[in-house]
Formats: C-alpha cells, structure tokens, sequence
C-alpha cells in the first residue's frame, strides 16, 4: 500500500514582502525644497547674526591683537582693574569685548579692561575657563567705524580725560583714518555735546606739541588744558620750551604739574588752591627726589604707577624674566 504524503501548512512568513507606495514625485520635491530653504533661511540669519556682531564667540587670548587701533584710554586706574580681576574670577566673564576679523586673528575694538584681567587670571590661574575671551566679532565698513565703536564704548564705561579723547582724534589723523579735524572730531565724537566737542578740539594743539614728553597727560585739567592751548597759539615758541622744560623736570624730579601751570601763569609756580576735580599737587618726597604720587613710563611696555605705600609696575613688558631682574634687583639694594 502506497504511503500518503504529508501535507505541512504554508508559511505566513514565506510570503512575498508588498512594495512601498510609491511617494508622488512632486510631494517629494516639494519636502526637498522646503528642507533647503529652511537650511538656506537658517544660514543667512547666522550670517546676518555674525556680521552684526550678535553671536559671542569664545576666542582664545593670544589670538586678540590689542595694538590693532589705537588706544584712547592712556592710563588705567589700577583699583579698576583689580576690581574687575576678582568680579570675573568668583562670577566669570559678564559682558563681551568687541573684536574685528582680521588676517591673522582678531583685533581689539573695546574690552581692554576685560582682556587685561582675563590675561592676568589665566597667568596667574593657569585655569582653562580664563583661557579664553567671550567676544562680539563686528564687521565695521571701514576702520573709522571701529574707531568710532571704541570712543563711544569708552564714553559710556570710562571717564576719559579731555586729553586722552584729543589724543586719539590727532592719531586718527595722522594714520589716515580721518581727513580732516573736523571729520575726525565730528565722527569719533558725535554723540557728546557741542560745548564738550569744543573742549576737546583745544586740547589737540596740546597733544601735538607735548604728546611725546608727557608722562601723565590725562592729569591735566580742564582749565589748565585750556590755558595751554590758548598760549601755544599765541607764542610760536612756547611748544619748544615746554618741551624743553618738561624734559628738565623729569631728569630732576620736578612734578609735571608745576612746569605746565608756570607755562601759562608766566611766573615761578607758586602754592594755590586746587580747582574743583583737580588733583593737588603733592608734597616732594626729598629723600628720593621725586613726588608721590607718580605715574612714570619706563620704557617700552612699561609703566610705573606709585603712591605712599605702593608700587606698581605694568605693561607688557611684564613678564617672568622681568619679575626675576626685579627681585634679584630689589633684594641686593634692600
């Protein structure tokens, strides 16, 4: 008797996969487009965000040029700068600087300050969170326009003096950033007053005459530098001897202060009440020849700022190697 064949049931499994529905060819050009443009729409506002200068950006120190503009600040308050030194220790970095792309980096429109104690934080520190420099990278139309941002940046944070607004107007000018004074004057300062503006247009005839010999020119005062200016236009030779005098009076230790006040009196400088917001003219100090306090330049990257009690030498001439010639020098003549 033949053996029955045994019949096993069909696989469920074994059946052939249906094909995907085919998607309608303009639903999916449709969907590209719209993906690219989306991408497109997001890559023009970072652009426009970046060229704006509304992304902070983490750039690190060595790569931020300060020496990219000129500096309208000359002299910072030491207070000032410890403050801030311990303000962005305990609580970091709160406001960006402002920096421009430039061939080999970024160069330093505003934030001095901010760079300065970041820098000494990370020497002193060694901490990576110092090693960098939160910024707001601009895309100025032209370098007058980064001058312009750091004037007006400063005339908010900082209480520049007359001489130091005047001073980087002539720089400008003789770099090239302005043809004229008046251009320079009324781009680099068009949001102070008229009256101020004027101010600040006298005191160029001064820096162009004693820039080059002044050890701490934002102590003039108003008044004083007023008087200066109206002399120096009336006497040709009143530049020269000033010069000539002020040079004298370094080399002997006699106060800066003195030999500017008698340029305009006319007469030796004699003791008199100190004008409202002027600094008086401190006491000699005989032993060491010299007045206290003092605000001196040593040389290249160097600058001495003393008062009774305390020295402060700054710059960047300020280095490892200076520091070791300064102790070595002041342990052999203590």
């Amino acid at each position: 008797m033949a053996k029955r064949k045994r019949l096993t049931p069909a696989l469920l499994n074994d059946a052939p996969a249906a094909a995907p529905a085919a998607r309608a060819p303009i639903a999916q050009i449709a969907g590209d487009v719209a993906s690219t443009a989306a991408f497109e729409a997001l890559r023009a506002e970072l652009e426009g965000a970046t060229r704006e200068g509304r992304i902070i950006r983490a750039i690190p120190l060595e790569q931020v040029h300060e020496a990219y503009l000129i500096r309208d600040r000359q002299h910072t308050a030491e207070e000032d700068v410890e403050a801030l030194y311990h303000s962005i220790r305990s609580r970091g970095q709160q406001a960006p600087i402002e920096v421009v792309m430039v061939e080999d980096g970024f160069g330093l429109i505003s934030g001095w300050r901010r760079l300065q104690a970041l820098r000494a934080l990370y020497a002193d520190t060694g901490e990576e969170r110092f090693a960098t420099v939160q910024a707001l990278v601009r895309q100025p139309a032209a370098q007058a326009d980064a001058y312009v941002a750091m004037v007006e940046e400063n005339e908010i944070r900082a209480n520049l003096s007359f001489y130091e607004r005047a001073r980087v107007a002539v720089q400008t000018l003789r770099a090239g950033v302005f043809e004229t004074e008046k251009e320079a004057l009324q781009s680099l300062f068009a949001s102070v007053s008229f009256s101020k503006r004027s101010k600040i247009k006298s005191f160029m005839p001064v820096v162009e005459a004693l820039d080059e010999v002044l050890h701490a020119p934002q102590l003039i005062p108003e008044r004083l530098g007023l008087a200066l200016s109206k002399r120096l236009a009336e006497d040709g030779g009143a530049a020269a001897r000033l010069r000539a005098h002020l040079r004298e009076a370094h080399a002997t230790g006699r106060a800066e202060r003195e030999v500017l006040e008698a340029a305009v009196s006319d007469e030796a400088p004699a003791e008199s009440k100190p004008e409202k917001n002027d600094r008086p003219t401190p006491a000699p100090n005989a032993a060491a020849g010299v007045t206290l306090p003092l605000q001196r330049k040593l040389g290249e990257g160097l600058e001495l700022l003393a008062r009774e009690g305390r020295v402060v030498v700054q710059g960047t001439g300020v280095d490892a190697a200076f520091v070791a010639r300064l102790e070595a020098f002041l342990r052999k003549h203590s």
